[in-house]
């Protein structure tokens, strides 16, 4: 119990660089590990990290037999050392053989600081079967006696966009579907939407122009799709969730009807990543007729949901990394590695009729006039 009450706290905290306190490719995060001690003690070692790390991880059955599929990617790791090994100050332990640090009764405070590397890293998340993962972990080490440790979260937002400005640019599509046996005619679909990037809490504005030449009632919908993937050792995991939804009045048979209208993307909605090998979050705007006792015909337009910053007209231009900690507080080494290349294959999402695209769609450039969606997504 005496050993338990020589450390009140260990606790670390890091600086706010932003209002969202969101942290991207670049950043410098600066911070402090305070220490409060209820008596002096020896330290071997105080050292504080930085890393980032994706993980996924779930099982399946075959036969009798369960399989557990897992992977792992990091981005980078960086280590400060508050308290050095073999520095002047310190004391050998003659039981251990390391050398010590005495500290005295009281609160030390440590500053330390990173940079983020500025390499293609994706943003943080946490789902049903994997994370992303941004934080910093303190650690302090006695001879026999438990290391105590401290983390604190970063919420990392990631900046990895090719030209994103051409996502700025309209959309638009159509399709047409014959009636089948117990109905005659057809209906033809217009839709425009105003971009592909948008940033949580935006409205995405749209608008469909449907020519009912059939004998059918149809009413249009629209909703926000987010499908999760999580991909481990050739397996794939998939989750798909309808984030919102529009309805529109009906449009009756043998009349032409515009729709014009908006849709809120909810403020805590996460953002899309298509930079990580295990794990993908994609949107979709998918706008359909809903026809009762036949096929909806539906378009589907690829959204990318981003930082507003970015979305807003920020500077998308990051050069290439990484940089070297700064020596704030203490000697520091990093093992970043860079991305590694995808280890498949694994399986393509499925694509959505004819308007649906696959996982990883191309970035489109930027056009003079609006460009038809078959022009910006040749795979879909």
């Amino acid at each position: 119990l005496q050993r338990a009450l020589t450390v009140n706290s260990f606790t670390i905290n890091y600086d706010a660089v932003n209002e969202e306190g969101t942290f991207s490719q670049g950043d410098t995060v600066t911070g402090q590990v305070i220490l409060s001690l209820s008596k002096e003690t020896k330290a071997q070692r105080l050292f504080v990290k930085a890393k980032g790390d994706a993980n996924v991880h779930w099982t399946r059955k075959h036969g009798e037999r369960t399989h557990t599929y897992s992977a792992h990617r990091r981005y980078f790791k960086l280590k400060e050392f508050l308290i050095p090994e073999g520095t002047e100050g310190n004391v050998p332990n003659f039981l251990s053989g390391f050398p010590e640090t005495v500290l005295p009764e009281g609160t030390h405070v440590y500053k330390f600081s990173f940079r983020i590397p500025s390499e293609n890293m994706p943003s943080s998340f946490r789902g049903s079967h994997g994370k992303i993962v941004y934080k910093l972990e303190a650690k302090l080490s006695r001879s026999w006696r438990m290391d105590s440790t401290a983390e604190k979260e970063l919420n990392f937002v990631s900046k990895s966009f090719s030209n994103f400005n051409a996502l700025l640019s309209p959309q638009v599509g159509s399709t047409e579907k014959k009636m089948g046996m117990f109905s005659k005619g057809q209906v033809h679909m217009d839709a425009t939407v105003n971009k592909t990037a948008y940033a949580p809490g935006s409205r995405i504005s749209f608008s469909i122009v449907i020519n009912n030449a059939s004998s059918r009632d149809m009413t249009p919908k629209f909703s926000l799709v987010r499908s999760v993937q999580f991909r481990a050792q050739g397996d794939t995991k998939n989750k798909e969730y309808t984030v919102e939804k529009v309805t529109d009045k009906v449009v009756k048979p043998h009349t032409q009807h515009e729709v014009m209208c908006e849709m809120k993307i909810p403020t805590d909605e996460m953002p899309s990543i298509e930079n990580c090998e295990i794990i993908s979050v994609t949107h979709q705007l998918k706008a359909y007729l809903d026809i009762s006792f036949a096929f909806d015909p539906e378009i589907i337009f690829p959204v990318v949901i981003s930082h507003p910053t970015l979305v807003f007209g920020a500077n998308n231009t990051w050069p290439v990394g990484p940089y070297p900690v700064a020596a704030f507080g203490g000697p520091a080494n990093s093992d970043f590695l860079p991305p590694a290349m995808a280890v498949g294959p694994y399986p393509a999402p499925p694509s959505s009729g004819p308007y649906g695209y696959p996982g990883a769609y191309r970035y489109p450039t930027l056009q003079d006039k609006p460009p038809l969606y078959n022009s910006l997504f040749p795979d879909g």
